[in-house]
């Protein structure tokens, strides 16, 4: 009995912990008001950063929408980063208003495309904007990007949303996605922390971003290395709920699990790296923010911790009810599993409340097994470009 106690305690800690930390920034997402910013007449220069890999099939597409934004046309670029494109593509992009940069690698990273493209560009702008090569604005967003930078802001992140929940798997990916915006951006700003940035639908000032991405040395997960990078400056990362990016969400499951490999990867690689630098400035410093983002790196994900608290807590339950063990550590899962299962309630979006979802989580089973095996499957993948190939632009998607 001592040692199943031990185990109980153990796994209560652990699950706890991260349960505690999404529960405390779920609650705060509740209280997000977006502020509305204005640009005061002052409209600043754009470039719009699109790095791409042997995306033919969505890149002319998402070039020609990427032109219709509610802008001076004079004020901003489109600038596609061409890695590994058919001639035909090439051909079709030279004939658009756009900036074509084609580049070639012996290892194609996002953050050699963006340096090459930015050593490459001669207009001095004032705004970096980048997106992945499926990304579609909102017609306003270049607006509210615009406007939010002066108010002397370094880095913003867009609200990046999916375009596409046409299978039970790209609709979990998408609740993923929500979860993601309420949790580590809405509870962050509610509760004056920075809010994480993506990889896409962000912006910073030009200059700053180019000096930040020349120091960048990271295969996969270069957001989070620029992101650690920021926040040990004490810079602070903005987060605009109304400047919308639609992007595709992932249709097959061996997708999903290369993609949360890619992820997770990435996470253990900078929590490792950052984590003793992290805990020295929030001691010397006070730097809480820092710190936080290499807490935020170890935690599990999110499906995987509702799996754990589901698994453990039924089990550990009927244990003790069966070998009438004490009463307060079922109590304390009983605890757990609550909080657990609220904090999805308060971070998924009201509009995810229907059949279509309800449809979705049949797959979340399989979603826990995957997340399992590439967390098993994780070592070496921040070492790798790991590209995830997109079909399709959009489904039925408003821009304007």
């Amino acid at each position: 009995m001592l040692i199943l106690n031990i185990v109980q305690l153990i796994l209560l800690i652990l699950l706890g912990l991260a349960t505690f930390y999404i529960f405390i920034f779920s609650i705060a997402s509740l209280f997000y008001k977006q502020k509305t910013y204005s640009d005061n007449g002052n409209m600043k220069s754009i470039a719009v950063l699109v790095p791409s890999y042997k995306e033919d099939q969505v890149i002319v597409e998402v070039a020609k929408l990427a032109l219709e934004q509610d802008y001076s046309s004079n004020l901003f670029d489109v600038v596609i980063i061409a890695d590994s494109f058919k001639k035909e593509t090439l051909d079709s992009l030279r004939i658009l208003p756009i900036k074509l940069i084609e580049v070639s690698f012996k290892k194609s990273t996002k953050s050699k495309a963006l340096n090459k493209a930015m050593a490459a560009l001669e207009r001095d702008y004032d705004i970096a904007v980048v997106l992945d090569a499926d990304n579609l604005m909102s017609f306003d967003f270049l607006k509210k990007i615009n406007a939010a930078f002066e108010h002397d802001f370094i880095a913003v992140q867009g609200h990046r949303t999916a375009k596409n929940t046409n299978n039970s798997w790209a609709t979990l990916d998408a609740i993923s996605e929500e979860i993601n915006n309420n949790i580590f951006r809405k509870g962050h700003r509610v509760l004056g922390l920075s809010s994480a940035i993506i990889g896409s639908g962000m912006a910073f000032r030009y200059n700053y971003f180019k000096s930040l991405m020349s120091t960048v040395t990271a295969i996969g997960g270069f957001d989070k290395e620029i992101e650690l990078k920021m926040l040990k400056e004490g810079r602070k990362i903005v987060y605009l709920d109304d400047a919308v990016v639609f992007d595709e969400k992932i249709q097959k499951s061996e997708v999903f699990g290369n993609q949360r490999r890619r992820w997770l990867s990435a996470q253990f690689h900078y929590f490792r790296k950052g984590f003793l630098n992290a805990l020295k400035d929030l001691i010397l410093k006070g730097n809480v923010d820092y710190f936080d983002k290499a807490i935020q790196f170890i935690q599990p994900p999110r499906i995987l911790l509702l799996g754990a608290v589901i698994l453990f807590g039924v089990g550990f339950v009927l244990v003790n009810y069966f070998l009438d063990n004490q009463i307060q550590y079922t109590n304390y899962w009983i605890i757990l599993f609550t909080s657990c299962i609220l904090s999805f309630i308060f971070s998924v979006p009201r509009s995810f409340y229907n059949l279509k979802t309800l449809g979705a989580l049949a797959s979340l089973p399989k979603g826990m097994l995957m997340m399992l095996l590439s967390l098993l499957k994780i070592k070496g993948a921040n070492k790798t470009f790991i590209h995830t190939q997109h079909t399709s632009n959009s489904e039925e998607v408003s821009f304007k």
